[in-house]
């Protein structure tokens, strides 16, 4: 699998699919998981748009040095990507911590991107005592201290009774997830504040929440597109937080309706 190195030396590794002369639509995983978060979008979106994705700072196949991170370093790694792809401007659709990096980049770098999905996220976490807190338990005690509570939230309990498989894939990919990585995101989002940033946002933006999404309920999605000037806004029903998975259909629709618009 192909690599990039940021300013600061880390290898990021990354996915380029689908059609080659068509615009980029790059992918951005959330907090635990890796590029292959993204299989359904990939089937749905390849045959229209170039698809890029890649494993966050922390995660998959990606360099894992010594936490804590930051929002702005996580985002810096997005424009080095593109910066040695040579991409001067894409689409993005981020996801949890991917929705939040993709925050950051809207405020900072607007201009290197077009429209902006964010999904299942939010601008700021209340619980930043909870977030160092699974930090330490995650270098002390491993992935596994976490998983079953992390599955569990991220899925509701009809979606894991009828695709275990689909289920257990994420599972797999929480488990593999390096803890000094996942940790050092932990306190990434510990110390995220973009409530009044985001309100320079000026490129098109599309929110995304799942109505049953404890991680991220839909108050943040609500927050977020009333912060962003003409923001869209859809809450999918019968979906935790990772809505891309568990509403694959609809969320997908929402995302290529607003592409298309």
């Amino acid at each position: 699998m192909p690599t990039i190195t940021t300013d600061d030396g880390i290898e990021l590794t990354y996915e380029f699919e689908g059609a080659a002369d068509a615009p980029v639509l790059l992918f951005s995983n959330s907090l635990g998981t890796d590029l292959g978060m993204w299989e359904d979008q990939l089937e749905a979106f390849s045959a229209t748009r170039r698809i890029l994705r890649y494993d966050s700072r922390g995660h998959g196949r990606s360099g894992a040095p010594k936490g804590p991170y930051s929002i702005e370093r996580l985002g810096r790694d997005v424009l080095c990507l593109m910066d040695m792809l040579g991409l001067e401007k894409v689409d993005y659709c981020g996801l949890s911590k991917g929705g939040m990096v993709g925050m950051w980049l809207g405020i900072n770098a607007g201009d290197r991107f077009g429209k902006m999905v964010y999904a299942n996220t939010a601008a700021h976490m209340p619980t930043e005592e909870m977030w160092h807190h699974r930090a330490a338990t995650v270098r002390a005690n491993g992935m596994q201290s976490i998983v079953a509570a992390v599955v569990n939230r991220w899925f509701t309990e009809g979606f894991q009774t009828r695709e275990p498989e689909r289920v257990a894939r994420i599972r797999e990919m929480i488990l593999a997830t390096s803890p000094e990585g996942y940790a050092g995101c932990c306190e990434a989002i510990a110390a995220m504040d973009q409530r009044e940033a985001i309100k320079a946002i000026g490129n098109p933006v599309l929110v995304i929440a799942g109505a049953e999404d404890a991680a991220t309920p839909p108050d943040h999605a609500h927050q977020i597109a009333e912060a962003i000037a003409g923001a869209g806004l859809v809450v999918l029903p019968d979906a935790a937080h990772l809505s891309n998975i568990e509403q694959r259909d609809l969320f997908n629709e929402a995302v290529a309706n607003f592409l298309a618009d």
